[in-house]
C-alpha cells in the first residue's frame, strides 16, 4: 500500500499534470488568437494604402470644389458691386428728374384747380395763388 507521503506526492503530480495540460491548452488557444490577430493586422495594412489614397483623392477634389466656389463667390461679389453702382447711378439719373417732374406736375395741377375754383375777373384772376399746407402744428 501507499504511504501518506506517496499519496500526497501522487495528488501533487496529478494536480501539476492537470495544471500543465490546462496551461498548454490555454497557450495553444492564445497562439491561434495571436496568429488570427496578425492576419487581421496584415489585411488591414493591405487595405489601408488604397483607403488612404482614396481619402487623399476625395480631399483633393473637395479642395478643388472649394477653390471653384471661392472664384464664384468673388465673381458674385463683383456683380453685386456693379449692380449696386448701376442702381445708384440710375436712381440719381432717373429718380431726381422724376421727382422734379412729379413736383412740377403737382404744382401745375394745383394751380389749375385753384384757378378753376376762383371767380373770373377778381384780383386773383390773373395770378393763381398757392395755398400753404398745414400739418396741424402752428408756429410759435
Amino acid at each position: 500500500m501507499l504511504t501518506g507521503g506517496q499519496v500526497a506526492g501522487l495528488i501533487v503530480a496529478v494536480f501539476w499534470a492537470v495544471l500543465v495540460s490546462f496551461l498548454a491548452l490555454t497557450l495553444l488557444r492564445l497562439a491561434r488568437l495571436l496568429n488570427e490577430a496578425g492576419k487581421l493586422v496584415a489585411d488591414l495594412a493591405d487595405q489601408a494604402g488604397p483607403l488612404m489614397e482614396d481619402m487623399t483623392q476625395t480631399v483633393r477634389r473637395a479642395n478643388e470644389q472649394l477653390d471653384r466656389t471661392d472664384v464664384i463667390t468673388r465673381q458674385v461679389h463683383g456683380v453685386t458691386r456693379n449692380v449696386s453702382a448701376v442702381t445708384t447711378i440710375m436712381t440719381s439719373v432717373v429718380g431726381g428728374p422724376l421727382v422734379k417732374a412729379a413736383a412740377f406736375s403737382y404744382g401745375v395741377r394745383k394751380a389749375l384747380s385753384n384757378r378753376a375754383e376762383q371767380p373770373h375777373g377778381g384780383a386773383g384772376a390773373s395770378r393763381p395763388q398757392l395755398q400753404a399746407r398745414h400739418n396741424g402744428k402752428r408756429r410759435g
